[in-house]
């Protein structure tokens, strides 16, 4: 019968980065291929599933420890530079210009999922550890905006390795199950669009919105532009940091939390400003791969073998998105919206800048941009929303 090894094969902290950084990297790559069944594969199961689930595997098989130094170094170092180098590239004009219709059907999938954590909870706290809130934070941090804001909630609640390992898993299992959902019903979008006597002229009028938005254009990376966007995202960081140690503390709002909202505040600042400009030289890609790799990172502290000893996660996580399911379609009804903006809507949350361009090119292949900017309509206000779904969470557990 096969055993797991007692000790990891692969303890040295470089090593351990040096191994997620090659899962990470080849995951990539192979996203980008041109062979047509990896471009399916990677289609319906993208790049971003496979950053949580290969180091989440190498755990469990006992590859690499679920704790080690160079998980908080990277947390504590890449996440607030990345995050604000993501934020760059943050069109807030152009992304009010979508409508109101747009913007609504967003924040009602955003209500969803922060009222929809706390309930969950109380209706599955007796069967769950006392702790389980923080993983609730940490969860609605993925649910709203993607899984950059799930990193920033992970570290800023010290979400516990046996709370964050089901999570996670809830995370990728019921999270994407329902992507895959909203991929199939965009067949269905023309009997919805009837049934529901939406006008699809606003699609129509989305898609001239997006077409007067200016696309800036790529400029080939130098070494002063690189240099410059490194010591902006490290400098920033480290003294967003130092502030944000002198700030009132508490369970929820502590140094990190302060941390991550003001770096979001400071990042969506400078996308008025010509520091801007700096995403023209591939800021945010920058700031991706550094999100990516502090993902690989939270995979790693997962462990799927504790899972199987707690099937009440996954009951949650599909209560929670019920939840968050019924508020969308409830607000699609009121205002007619067509199945395109629940669909964006939707996975603007569930899914962040890495899903929704691809749920909405499934729906409107000239319309992705739309997906993209509900996306990062998601990390803007990821963070403060699942910083509420903590707080709510924290007080139905009587913490």
């Amino acid at each position: 019968m096969f055993e797991l090894p007692k000790e990891p094969l692969i303890q040295d902290p470089i090593a351990i980065f040096t191994y997620i950084a090659v899962l990470v990297g080849g995951v990539f790559i192979l996203g980008e291929s041109k062979n047509e069944k990896l471009q399916k594969f990677f289609h319906y199961a993208p790049p971003i599933i496979w950053t949580y689930f290969l180091p989440m595997l190498s755990t469990t098989f006992g590859i690499i420890p679920s704790d080690s130094t160079v998980y908080g170094f990277v947390s504590s170092i890449i996440l607030p530079v990345g995050l604000l180098l993501l934020l760059l590239s943050a069109d807030v004009p152009a992304t009010l210009r979508l409508g109101p219709k747009a913007i609504i059907m967003f924040l009602a999938g955003t209500f969803g999922i922060v009222i929809g954590g706390p309930i969950a909870l109380a209706i599955f706290q007796p069967y769950l550890p006392a702790e389980a809130w923080t993983g609730v934070g940490a969860l609605a941090g993925s649910w709203i905006g993607g899984s950059a804001n799930m990193a920033a909630m992970v570290d800023a609640l010290d979400t516990p390795k046996d709370i964050l390992s089901p999570m996670i898993v809830v995370d990728t299992v019921v999270g994407y199950s329902w992507m895959g959902i909203m991929i199939a019903l965009s067949g269905f979008q023309r009997q919805f669009n009837k049934w529901n006597k939406a006008d699809n002229a606003v699609v129509e009028k989305v898609n001239e919105q997006i077409g007067v938005i200016e696309k800036m254009k790529a400029k080939p990376l130098a070494v002063p532009q690189l240099l410059a966007i490194l010591g902006l995202g490290f400098g920033v960081a480290f003294i967003v940091g130092k502030i944000a140690q002198v700030l009132p503390q508490g369970a929820v709002l502590n140094s990190t939390t302060w941390t991550i909202m003001i770096i979001s505040a400071v990042g969506i600042i400078f996308s008025f400003t010509p520091i801007k400009r700096l995403e023209d030289y591939g800021a945010s890609k920058i700031g991706y791969a550094g999100i990516y790799l502090l993902l690989g990172t939270i995979g790693a502290k997962a462990n799927l073998m504790a899972v199987a000893d707690a099937p009440q996660y996954i009951l949650m996580g599909i209560v929670w998105l019920s939840i968050h399911i019924v508020c969308i379609f409830i607000a699609a009804r009121l205002l007619r919206s067509p199945m395109f903006f629940v669909a964006v809507g939707s996975q603007g949350n569930i899914g962040g800048t890495s899903s929704a361009p691809i749920v909405a090119s499934v729906f409107q292949p000239a319309l992705a941009p739309v997906g993209l900017l509900m996306g990062i309509l998601g990390n803007v206000v990821g963070t403060y929303a699942a910083v509420l779904t903590a707080k709510l969470a924290q007080m139905v557990a009587g913490m």
